[in-house]
């Protein structure tokens, strides 16, 4: 195993993090100052994730026809793209201009979302879970890149937040070049219809299958639903634009510091425990987010989503990993991702819809749903399990 590759991998997590991260910082803001009705505000967020989930069968067969690297590659030059039409959009005032080209790059988060499995195909089998854990740390990366970028460039020009877009396009070309030095195993010989491995029907209704997409849709979706809406409501309390920064780099900072540790804690303690700690700390986000609006409420309540969320999407990506064979990874990666974007797209619009209409402390409340189902969903797969055993 070359731990090259990986650290390079992590690396490209980082810058696609930081992209996610300015997005998030940024679109909503820029919507809200173009969209004709406050309500529609986090429509280029959630463009983001419609595009990545429109996006997933067409990733995975480029995937498999051209490889990690070249799907990667292409990935990033659609970033390079969508980044400069953002741009464009904003200086030109054009609201639906904006929304198409965050469509757009939803296709390079679509293959960036793949880096993490992509991540276990690097190491030896022994080390899944640690490489997963640790090409998800890079996003560390994206935690301190992302937040500043967008602060310090967002007055750049004239119309705020065009240099911001236009700091993702250099992003984008400097990702290309880290992806030219990871070596990724070569693309399998062609195979025949009897090796290609089950029909994917098979395998989304095994019950690991089932928990793993449900916890990592709905774990991203809760995550997503809360901080898409933060640089909304810490406007609407009267923070400035540099708070609402520092939280989202707080957050961040949650989501992937812990990566250089889940891996091991997973090993040790079993995956099904360490989600269901990341199941108790999005409670205790949305606990804290509801004690009150002060910025020390924000941060802490974003920095327990952040490490819940790692926890449990750490986890539910090494659970994955049990329910497809080698030959069977483009269609069920590809399957998990829709889902996971599909949660994303709704979230986006909900998080504008609830924090423009209801409030914060609304938002917070229905966010319990989904943190219940994840749990419920984690206790039936335990349940599930210890039968299995017990018939044996």
């Amino acid at each position: 195993m070359n731990k090259k590759n990986l650290w390079l991998l992590a690396a490209a997590q980082g810058l696609f993090l930081t992209n996610n991260i300015v997005f998030i910082a940024i679109n909503g803001l820029v919507g809200l100052s173009l969209a004709p009705q406050g309500w529609m505000a986090t429509l280029p967020v959630m463009g983001y994730v419609v595009g990545g989930a429109l996006s997933t069968p067409l990733v995975a067969r480029m995937q498999s026809a051209h490889g990690r690297k070249g799907s990667f590659q292409i990935g990033l030059l659609v970033a390079f793209v969508s980044a400069l039409l953002c741009a464009w959009a904003a200086m030109d005032k054009s609201f639906w201009l904006l929304v198409a080209a965050t469509v757009i790059a939803g296709y390079y988060s679509a293959n960036g979302q793949l880096y993490r499995f992509a991540a276990a195909e690097l190491s030896t089998p022994d080390f899944r879970e640690k490489a997963v854990s640790l090409v998800l740390a890079g996003g560390l990366l994206g935690a301190v890149l992302g937040p500043n970028l967008a602060s310090r460039t967002r007055n750049m020009f004239e119309v705020p937040f065009v240099g911001a877009y236009l700091a993702l396009a250099v992003v984008a070309l400097l990702s290309i070049a880290i992806m030219a030095f990871i070596n990724f195993p070569s693309l399998p010989p062609g195979k025949t219809d009897v090796d290609k491995g089950r029909p994917l029907s098979a395998i989304i209704r095994q019950p690991v299958f089932i928990v793993a997409t449900a916890c990592a849709a709905l774990g991203f979706g809760v995550m997503n639903l809360l901080m898409a809406a933060t640089p909304l409501a810490m406007k609407v309390c009267g923070y400035p634009f540099d708070d609402a920064a520092l939280v989202l780099e707080w957050h961040v900072i949650g989501m992937f510091a812990p990566g250089f540790f889940t891996g091991h804690l997973i090993k040790r303690f079993g995956v099904l425990n360490i989600m269901g700690v990341g199941v108790v700390l999005n409670l205790a986000c949305i606990a804290i987010a509801l004690s009150g609006v002060d910025i020390h409420q924000f941060l802490i309540a974003l920095f327990f989503l952040g490490v819940g969320w790692n926890f449990l999407f750490t986890g539910s990506t090494t659970l994955s990993l049990q329910a497809y064979r080698p030959e069977e990874k483009d269609r069920a990666q590809a399957a998990i991702n829709f889902f996971v974007f599909a949660t994303m797209a709704l979230t986006s619009f909900a998080s504008g819809a609830l924090v423009t209409t209801k409030g914060w402390q609304w938002l917070n409340v229905g966010s319990l749903v989904p943190v219940a189902l994840t749990g419920l969903a984690l206790l039936w797969l335990a349940w599930v399990s210890r039968q299995s055993r017990a018939s044996y």
